[in-house]
């Protein structure tokens, strides 16, 4: 396929223009006229990931978090950045990204970790203007009750998550849960408002936490590990168009004792 039809599929889910201001989803290298036979998936664009790319075959990269931010102002492979850049360059990989523009899909990253811990009505938590099919967060019910416990159990379990940090739960039994793929402690608020039992998210600092407590269970997962999902979408998106493969190297940059 031409990259600009694999590039068609993506937005079709996850349009560019829905991004956030400060994001740069999209084509961070190559030509989108060129044939891809081969794609690697992951959240994260590491060395490790463009060496697997280049040691595989694979002549694209799609990933949730973009390369580059910011714009490079020289290639010297003084930065992980810049040796990213040089490597795809020299072995004719291009690279893709969907980010905020995944985030804020219904269908994208926090409607996926719904649907995986098994929530149902699901809708946008803070939808953009005009449009509640697009926004950040989700909230949706569990089919029964789960004791609280039970429930971080649950998270843990579905996520693969090394650790599970949380506030004191305000009810026994969690049944509305609001969540929100990535750092979203910003939208605390939002679930409360919202009459959420839960607040799922990653990245929540100490007085993020602090001031939930006594409102809502909120729960902080890894970065990294709340978004993995993304790479099934990307997945199930491009199956079947395109030989497609999910990086082994892809993996959270934060280890815990």
């Amino acid at each position: 396929m031409l990259l600009k039809e694999i590039i068609d599929i993506i937005e079709s889910v996850a349009p560019r223009r829905q991004q956030e201001g400060w994001d740069n989803s999209g084509l961070q290298v190559g030509d989108s006229n060129r044939d891809i036979h081969s794609v690697l998936l992951s959240v994260d664009v590491s060395e490790a990931v463009v060496a697997e790319a280049i040691r595989v075959g694979c002549d694209l990269i799609v990933s949730h978090h973009p390369l580059l931010f910011h714009g490079l102002k020289h290639v010297t492979g003084s930065t992980p950045q810049e040796r990213c850049v040089a490597a795809a360059i020299l072995h004719d990989i291009a690279i893709y990204s969907s980010h905020t523009s995944m985030d804020k899909a219904l269908r994208g990253v926090s409607g996926r970790m719904a649907v995986e811990l098994g929530l149902k009505d699901i809708r946008i938590l803070v939808p953009d203007a005009g449009d509640a099919q697009v926004g950040l967060g989700v909230i949706g019910m569990l089919p029964q009750p789960m004791l609280w416990s039970g429930w971080l159990r649950h998270v843990q379990q579905v996520f693969g998550a090394d650790y599970v940090r949380y506030t004191e739960p305000t009810k026994p039994t969690i049944q509305c849960v609001a969540l929100c793929g990535g750092a979203g402690a910003e939208f605390l608020p939002n679930a409360i408002e919202a009459g959420a039992d839960t607040y799922l998210s990653a990245d929540m600092k100490y007085h993020d936490m602090q001031a939930a407590a006594g409102q809502i269970m909120a729960v902080d997962i890894d970065h990294w590990v709340s978004e993995h999902f993304t790479r099934d979408i990307f997945a199930e998106l491009l199956q079947g168009k395109v030989d497609v493969r999910v990086a082994e190297t892809d993996a959270s940059p934060i280890h815990v004792l």
